[in-house]
């Protein structure tokens, strides 16, 4: 790729003004405030919470126990909400609802490819559906204030098939003039799940497509330059990091700095790492409280390990945090001198860059 001088523009959501066109996705179990908030700290101008399913937004009770579901820091503004379900009638509800606990846009998700979540005809289901799909767009559109954008999360298809390709043009199409703000689209099928390369040339076909309108790109996404090269190559207006972020916070500094012309920054440091897991740690137990918090942040601990030179060493350590107190016992065995960091290794297929 060439050296890119035109990505550090701002990215326009409908009402939503962001500083820079690379966000972070909505993360499964991940993009909870505490990962949210790190994430904005460094770097990231926008952010998902991890995708809610539209009958419990309208069932659970507000409890402490609950809390972590739908909480929004006053740090985090604009954030995102992100919806799932099988019932188009829920969605606006839902949407209401998530309106009102503060987030900023809706986003629907017409992509998750989990096995379970097909079966219940949610996520990616949609998108063999159109008139389904269309209809709980417009229930959502309907439901919220239209200062409020609604956004859609798509792959780019079931499969492969002509029939797909065909489906997911009119749920596209069909989203924007029933007043979408903006679709990411992910460069995988449904079928894919996360195998396989992810394909950049569908993006910058779609995009072609879009014109004007607002298009984000999603898909082998592990690092900045990566972030920087989907702009490049395919021509969409921004991109959402997805699993790239995970104890990765960093990737949007690093994203801004290749923007703007610099070099790529050197990892971050031991001490500087200390300080953002940290951080992170502390935000997590204000949400979950002391006990709760811990298995969450093990997830987390074990992809922040590996920007650490003991990378494997490491992580067996998070791993073996069982109880709230010894993950600073981690923190002083291998962050209390502080030295270089290094790259995390990148164990991914190559985006596909030509239908050739």
């Amino acid at each position: 790729m060439t050296p890119m001088t035109s990505l550090a523009q701002e990215l326009r959501i409908g009402s939503v003004s962001l500083d820079f066109p690379v966000v972070q996705a909505a993360l499964s179990g991940y993009s909870d405030t505490a990962m949210r908030v790190i994430a904005r700290q460094l770097g990231a101008s926008y952010t998902l919470c991890e995708v809610m399913l539209d009958k419990f937004i309208l069932q659970v009770k507000e409890r402490r126990k609950n809390h972590h579901f739908m909480n929004v820091a006053s740090s985090e503004h604009p954030v995102g909400g992100q919806l799932m379900g099988a019932e188009p009638e829920l969605f606006g509800p839902a949407a209401a609802r998530l309106v009102e606990r503060g987030f900023d846009v809706i986003d629907i998700n017409f992509g998750c490819p989990v096995k379970k979540v097909l079966g219940r005809c949610r996520g990616g289901f949609h998108l063999s559906q159109p008139a389904v799909a269309l209809e709980i767009v417009a229930r959502v559109r309907d439901a919220v204030p239209s200062h409020v954008p609604v956004t859609v999360k798509m792959r780019r298809g079931i499969d492969d098939s002509a029939e797909s390709t065909d489906n997911f043009y009119e749920i596209f199409d069909g989203a924007f003039e029933l007043g979408a703000a903006a679709i990411t689209v992910h460069g995988r099928t449904v079928t894919q799940r996360y195998d396989g390369p992810s394909s950049w040339e569908f993006l910058r076909k779609v995009k072609t497509h879009a014109g004007t309108r607002v298009v984000l790109g999603s898909g082998d996404l592990f690092n900045a330059q990566a972030c920087v090269d989907m702009i490049q190559f395919t021509g969409v207006d921004g991109v959402t990091v997805a699993r790239g972020a995970i104890g990765n916070p960093w990737i949007f500094g690093q994203a801004r700095a290749l923007a703007a012309g610099l070099p790529l920054p050197e990892p971050p440091r031991l001490f500087e790492q200390r300080d953002v897991i940290s951080r992170h740690y502390a935000l997590a137990e204000e949400l979950y409280g002391p006990e709760r918090c811990v298995p969450t942040m093990r997830k987390f601990g074990i992809k922040y390990a590996q920007h650490h030179p003991q990378r494997d060493r490491v992580r067996a350590d998070f791993c073996s945090v069982g109880k709230a107190g010894t993950w600073q016992d981690v923190l002083r065995t291998w962050y209390s001198t502080d030295g270089p960091g290094v790259v995390p290794p990148v164990d991914e297929p190559e985006p596909v860059l030509s239908s050739d």
